[in-house]
C-alpha cells in the first residue's frame, strides 16, 4: 500500500543526512556531487537520499546545458505546516482552556482529577 504524501515527505526527512540535504538546496540549487562534497559517501548513495527526496516530492531535478541540478520543491513545506499548524492550534486552545480553568479556581484549591473510564473499581 502506497504511504499518503505526507507520510512520505515526514519518512524521507526522517533521515539526519537527508535532512542536511534539504537545509542546503533551500540555500541554493546543486548537482549531486557538489551535494555529495561533504559527505563520507559515495555520489551513488547521495542519488539513493535524493531518490527518496524525489518521490516524496521535496526536490526535483532539471537539466541545464551539461548540469542537473536539484532543486528544492518548497510547497511541499506548506503540506506539513498545514499539517502541523491543525494540531498546534488545538494544543494552544487545550492550554488556554486549562489555564481558565485554573484561573477560576480559589487559591488553595487542589483540582479534583477527572473520572478515569474504564479503570477497574
Amino acid at each position: 500500500m502506497a504511504a499518503d504524501p505526507l507520510s512520505r515527505v515526514f519518512s524521507a526527512l526522517a533521515d539526519p543526512t537527508r535532512r542536511d540535504m534539504v537545509a542546503r538546496l533551500a540555500v541554493a540549487d546543486a548537482t549531486v556531487n557538489e551535494l555529495a562534497e561533504p559527505y563520507d559517501v559515495t555520489v551513488q548513495a547521495v542519488s539513493k537520499h535524493l531518490k527518496v527526496l524525489q518521490d516524496a516530492g521535496l526536490v526535483s531535478r532539471t537539466r541545464e546545458a551539461q548540469r542537473r541540478p536539484v532543486h528544492l520543491e518548497a510547497e511541499v513545506f506548506d503540506l506539513m505546516t498545514r499539517w502541523i499548524e491543525r494540531y498546534r492550534r488545538q494544543a494552544e486552545e487545550r492550554y488556554r482552556r486549562l489555564d481558565d480553568l485554573l484561573r477560576s479556581m480559589p487559591d488553595g484549591t487542589e483540582p479534583t482529577p477527572p473520572p478515569q473510564t474504564g479503570a477497574p473499581t
